[in-house]
């Protein structure tokens, strides 16, 4: 510490040793930096502030029906991205900047001139700006800030509904797409049904429900055969009880024709039968098909028995008249006969159904996982189609509210003006930063010239520079006239010294009254 006091000492002897230079530096400095802060051509600072009003009432009434827009971080990327290099060139076309620009090193002095000129910053709120120009000239500044304002909303407006065209455009694109994937998958889908349509149950159902639900309706039709067959024998055992008495039939025999009951009957029942089954199924329906070839058969066998009665009694017809309780067990009997035969080619058609169905049972796994495949795929595309629909009727139903209620309006608050005083340079606090400047300067120069012609006051920094010891040392002798003249230089200095300051002094004091009376 006590070096580096001594160091500090004798550098400072050694600076006042060559004052006078100090003086001068600082002297010649200061006239010069005064000059610079004079001369400094007056700025003006042209400011407009722009309000962007992001609430709407129909942004509430229209939630989860459109696409909510975050205008306020849209408003604030634009406020940041507005200073780019296009919006620059357009500025400076829009406001005629570009007058006197020749060359194409002059335009990029330019650009780079205004941008570091432009400044947009919020004013306080999110949704407020500021956009502020400086130029020497104030009508050129005001020009710039209108067009900056203009730039503002055009671009604000501009992209928002580019970023809309694009989307809408995108999803369009995405439909088109999913459409024709929608329709192969479903001509996939139809062409395998119809190929493996035999393969699988009513309704679509896999292999096990299809056999499940064909054993079930196999067992209820064997068990309806079997109740029919034990009411077909208990009427054969009341039938036996019974006796016909047989009459001629002289109605029959004048008509030319004849009836024989049981077979009647039987035809009679099967009719009824078939009648309900054309109501139910098709011509080419099993029940509907054997049933007809029933009735076709009970024909042929009742002409015949017809026939074979006329050759017996010489040609007169015949009728078996019988009882009314033998007659109407003949009825029931053929009834049931003709239920027993329907039930039997039901049964028989279930049958082979089943066996069908047992014997590709091997082959159903594969068709069935097929099958879920084509489902999943058409389930995943038809699923995607309408969730692009809806995003589309969205995006559309987003730009037409955005379109009407102006969800993002740009409110011009204080339209560009600019102040008839100069914002810059501030000359007041730039005159006495000056006078300090200068005479930092002063006493660098006075450190340079002691360090470039140095003198040694003691023995001891002596002994450190030459490295040689330090015998003795030959004080001054005091001298009246000496000191006297000594003191008089100190006061030459401080005059000179206090002069500089008292002129920045002066000099400051009158910028700040021009300053207040213009």
């Amino acid at each position: 510490m006590e070096e580096f006091i001594a160091s500090a000492l004798a550098a400072a002897r050694g600076m006042w040793r060559y004052r006078w230079w100090g003086l001068a530096g600082a002297w010649l400095a200061g006239m010069v930096l005064s000059v610079v802060v004079l001369v400094l051509p007056d700025q003006y600072e042209a400011k407009a502030r722009v309000f962007v009003d992001t609430q709407s009432v129909l942004k509430p009434l229209m939630q989860g029906l459109a696409v909510p827009t975050n205008v306020e971080q849209q408003v604030a990327i634009l406020s940041r991205t507005l200073i780019s290099r296009p919006n620059v060139e357009k500025l400076i076309r829009m406001a005629d900047l570009d007058l006197s620009v020749k060359t194409r090193e002059q335009r990029e002095v330019l650009v780079d001139d205004v941008i570091r000129r432009v400044q947009v910053t919020s004013a306080g709120r999110d949704d407020l700006f500021q956009l502020s120009f400086k130029d020497t000239n104030a009508d050129r500044a005001k020009r710039v800030v209108q067009a900056l304002v203009s730039i503002f909303v055009e671009s604000g407006l501009g992209n928002k509904q580019k970023d809309s065209d694009d989307a809408r455009r995108f999803i369009d694109d995405q439909i088109k797409s999913y459409e024709k994937k929608l329709s192969d998958a479903e001509n996939k889908l139809k062409e395998f049904k119809l190929k493996n349509l035999a393969l699988f149950g009513d309704a679509g159902k896999d292999s096990v429900a299809a056999i499940g639900d064909l054993t079930a309706k196999l067992n209820q039709a064997r068990l309806e055969m079997r109740e029919l067959e034990n009411s077909r024998d208990a009427l054969r055992r009341q039938l036996s009880g019974e006796d016909p008495v047989f009459l001629p039939d002289t109605n029959a025999s004048a008509a030319g024709g004849g009836s024989i009951p049981e077979i009647d009957g039987r035809i009679d029942a099967l009719k009824k039968q078939l009648d309900g089954y054309l109501q139910r199924f098709t011509d080419q329906h099993p029940d509907v098909t054997s049933t007809r070839r029933l009735i076709e058969q009970l024909e042929a066998q009742k002409k015949q028995e017809l026939e074979a009665r006329r050759k017996q009694g010489g040609g007169a017809a015949v009728s078996a008249n019988v009882n009314p309780v033998y007659q109407q067990l003949k009825l029931s009997l053929s009834e049931a006969e003709a239920n027993l035969a329907s039930l039997k080619t039901r049964v028989a058609e279930y049958d082979s159904r089943l066996n069908a169905l047992k014997s590709s049972e091997r082959m159903l796994p594969e068709i069935e996982a097929e099958y879920a495949q084509l489902n999943r795929d058409y389930d995943i595309n038809k699923r995607n189609y309408e969730s692009l629909v809806a995003r589309r009727e969205t995006a559309n139903m987003s730009v037409e509210m955005d379109a009407s209620s102006g969800v993002a309006e740009f409110r011009l608050i204080d339209p560009p003006s600019v102040p008839q005083k100069p914002s810059a340079p501030n000359r007041m606090l730039l005159m006495p930063l000056a006078g300090l400047l200068a005479l930092a300067l002063g006493a660098a120069v006075a450190f340079v010239m002691s360090q470039a012609r140095p003198t040694f006051f003691d023995g001891r920094a002596l002994r450190e520079i030459s490295g040689f010891p330090v015998l003795g040392i030959v004080t001054v002798v005091p001298d009246p006239a000496r000191a006297k003249r000594e003191k008089r230089l100190g006061l030459m200095f401080a005059g000179g010294l206090s002069s500089l300051v008292g002129c920045f002094g002066v000099m400051t004091i009158a910028l700040a009254l021009r300053t207040f009376a213009g």
